[in-house]
């Protein structure tokens, strides 16, 4: 079946951590961790709507000043969740600028930041070039528990973990999957076109069979029409989780495989070889069985190791071995 995101690594494994999320059909993306950006193309990045910030350390921040550049001449909004400390961040990086050039007349970029707790959103704010990014308090958005998303095709979740630091895993759950099967929609004489996207929501959101949609300029058909003929086909929706700097202790390991748990990729970091386990506790980071360890307690279909330590250049076989085999106990 069609999958409503393809999720990508943006740097190799030995870089700074980040997952691209492209929307197979719309121009979206969305990115988890704005470190090194510098493999994205301004087409890739210009179809970001929402970014998703683990914590503000450099390897997971510094991209947002590429972001900004690429966005600043145009209307648009971009979202930024991350935990507590994340508006304050967006905020000083707006403030290191001169923004005397911005005026009622300027494109309408609009940054709007929210901080997350396991309590729900904390200092949301409003930052737009038209009042040269001057910080509005704005109301925070109320979230069901830890969804911080709530999207007609799907929605994200986030859990937080410890890395010395607050610091935010995230899943990315579809609702529905629903499929069009191009041969029983030619068998009713209809064709393919946008008009299936609303066939799609409609399907997600439950709506009633009865409900009748536009195929064509004189053409309707309703939501039970195109289910009981096949021409949609529904299925699990997917679920990508995305987990990195996390120390490996009690608390932190109940919280990561529940989120993870029946994922169908998820992509977690996996720095450390097992012999200096000593090295990555100090540094509230994984070893790469530790983090195999969770993949296999989660029961995911497919795990990808990433985050590695640059000492192990050369040894990346090492890491991926360690991490397949996953021995902690």
């Amino acid at each position: 079946m069609t999958l409503l995101a393809q999720p990508r690594l943006v740097n190799d494994p030995f870089s700074d951590a980040g997952l691209l999320l492209d929307f197979r059909f719309g121009n979206r993306a969305m990115l988890f961790d704005i470190g090194d950006l510098s493999p994205l193309s301004p087409r890739e990045i210009l179809r970001v709507s929402h970014v998703f910030v683990s914590h503000m350390h450099m390897d997971h921040f510094a991209g947002f000043d590429r972001l900004l550049r690429l966005f600043l001449y145009r209307n648009r909004t971009v979202h930024f969740f991350g935990p507590p400390g994340l508006t304050a961040a967006v905020q000083a990086k707006l403030n290191a600028y001169t923004w005397n050039l911005l005026d009622e007349q300027s494109h309408d970029l609009m940054i709007a930041a929210c901080d997350w707790t396991p309590g729900g959103f904390h200092h949301c704010r409003l930052f737009r070039a038209r009042s040269g990014f001057a910080r509005e308090d704005t109301a925070s958005t109320s979230a069901e528990g830890n969804v911080l998303l709530d999207d007609p095709d799907f929605r994200v979740e986030a859990a937080m973990l410890d890395h010395g630091v607050p610091c935010l895993a995230f899943a990315f759950q579809e609702k529905i999957r629903v499929n069009v099967q191009k041969p029983q929609l030619e068998a009713l004489g209809l064709r393919v076109g946008p008009w299936l996207s609303e066939a799609k929501r409609a399907v997600r959101r439950g709506a009633d069979p009865k409900t009748t949609l536009a195929a064509t300029a004189d053409r309707h058909i309703s939501v039970g029409e195109l289910l009981g003929a096949g021409a949609l086909r529904t299925g699990p929706g997917q679920r990508i989780v995305y987990a990195t700097d996390l120390a490996f202790n009690e608390a932190n390991l109940a919280r990561v495989v529940a989120l993870a748990h029946g994922a169908n990729q998820l992509f977690i970091e996996a720095g450390f070889l097992q012999e200096d386990r000593e090295l990555a506790a100090a540094k509230r980071h994984l070893t790469a069985a530790e983090a195999g360890t969770i993949a296999r307690l989660a029961g995911v279909e497919h795990a990808v190791p990433m985050h590695f330590s640059p000492r192990y250049l050369g040894h990346e076989d090492k890491l991926r071995a360690e991490f397949m085999a996953n021995p902690v106990a």
